[in-house]
């Protein structure tokens, strides 16, 4: 099976840190800082995308200076690395150990992924990666259509896992079965507009719920 993970506040808890980021880059350019759930809401799009609906008011260039602010910050914020949430390194080793096809499709530059996984054991887990500023933003389907293309498997058996309701709603575009994930930056109510064949509280629980819905995994 072709499984597709979102990345941040999917398997890496790294709201928090995108959140104070976005806020202090708001604050070095000379703009109110957005509240943690309007930061949270639109964790997953592109990063200029993302800014463009903080800040729908600002010129490109002001945005692009918000950008820039943000990614200093970030990048200065992940010499202290975010850890996987509880549960995501084992099940990851789980399914690939099962012989499962693993891909992230991430609103993340590449850049930034690369970055991340550099450093990270599980990196190998993984068949491919997607980002943003080389295919389509979230919520357009482009990412999955393309891994599936990639490995020449049919949305409609492979699983789109993520946090937010872009996640849910690229899938659903491209009629891909979809897991949502209670702990992320969008609230339950919020992903299951998108009928999700399940939203999971914690990540232990999501071989289980293949299992009932595709068969032995």
């Amino acid at each position: 099976m072709l499984l597709i993970f979102d990345w941040d506040g999917t398997l890496l808890d790294s709201s928090a840190k995108i959140v104070g980021c976005m806020q202090k880059a708001a604050l070095d350019c000379g703009y109110l800082p957005r509240t943690e759930l309007e930061v949270q809401n639109i964790i997953g799009l592109e990063l200029g995308l993302a800014i463009q609906q903080l800040y729908p008011d600002q010129s490109p260039a002001e945005c692009l200076r918000i950008r820039e602010a943000y990614v200093h910050h970030f990048i200065e914020a992940d010499q202290v690395p975010c850890q996987f949430f509880a549960g995501v390194a084992e099940g990851l080793r789980a399914l690939h150990g099962a012989g499962h096809t693993l891909c992230v499709a991430t609103g993340k530059s590449r850049r930034g992924l690369n970055r991340v996984l550099s450093d990270l054991p599980e990196a190998r887990l993984f068949s491919a990666t997607r980002c943003a500023d080389e295919t389509s933003s979230k919520p357009d389907p482009l990412m999955l259509r393309e891994l599936c293309e990639e490995f020449r498997v049919p949305a409609a058996q492979a699983v789109m896992v993520g946090d937010t309701e872009y996640d849910l709603e690229m899938a659903s575009r491209l009629a891909m079965p979809s897991v949502g994930v209670s702990y992320g930056a969008h609230a339950v109510e919020r992903l299951q507009r998108w009928q999700p064949i399940s939203v999971i509280d914690h990540f232990s629980q999501l071989i289980p719920v293949l299992g009932r819905h595709f068969g032995e995994v």
